[in-house]
């Protein structure tokens, strides 16, 4: 159950990585082509977005109740794509069109300058940390084997 839910908050935590930090990307590059820093709302706001979608993938990443799966399959995803962009530029990119003002646009500058290969990588790590695919139920059964202390140290 769960590694169930942990599927689904795979979906969420992709959809939170592309979804909104393409927006927030597309954002913060269109505030800064018009001479613009972030402290204007847009600005702002992007940088909120940005700010929440690395709160979610750290959440998730190091709760240990929360399955591997969660981050792990959206990060072995972008760097399957990172990948495929290596091996194939047109591939790689071709799969959202090119427009300035949708947020494909921020995915495509995350793919091309190797910020979803480095957030791909981080979130992909608990996938390889053998204990988080444990439930916390499992250790806390396993103690149940020890003996009872006989209380000649306390």
């Amino acid at each position: 159950m769960r590694h169930l839910v942990g599927f689904i908050l795979a979906l969420v935590s992709a959809a939170a990585l592309l979804g909104g930090g393409g927006w927030a990307v597309t954002n913060l590059s269109a505030t800064a082509a018009h001479g613009g820093g972030p402290a204007g709302v847009p600005g702002l706001l992007a940088l909120a977005a940005l700010a929440a979608v690395g709160l979610l993938a750290g959440i998730l990443i190091l709760w240990p109740a929360v399955s591997p799966l969660a981050t792990g399959l959206p990060g072995l995803a972008a760097l399957a794509w990172s990948v495929l962009l290596v091996l194939s530029v047109h591939r790689a990119l071709g799969w959202f069109p090119a427009s300035a003002q949708a947020p494909w646009a921020g995915i495509r500058f995350m793919l091309s300058h190797g910020v979803l290969a480095l957030s791909g990588a981080a979130m992909a790590a608990p996938l390889f940390v053998p204990s988080r695919w444990r439930s916390r139920r499992a250790e806390d059964d396993d103690d149940d084997l020890l003996p009872e202390p006989i209380g000649l140290l306390t």
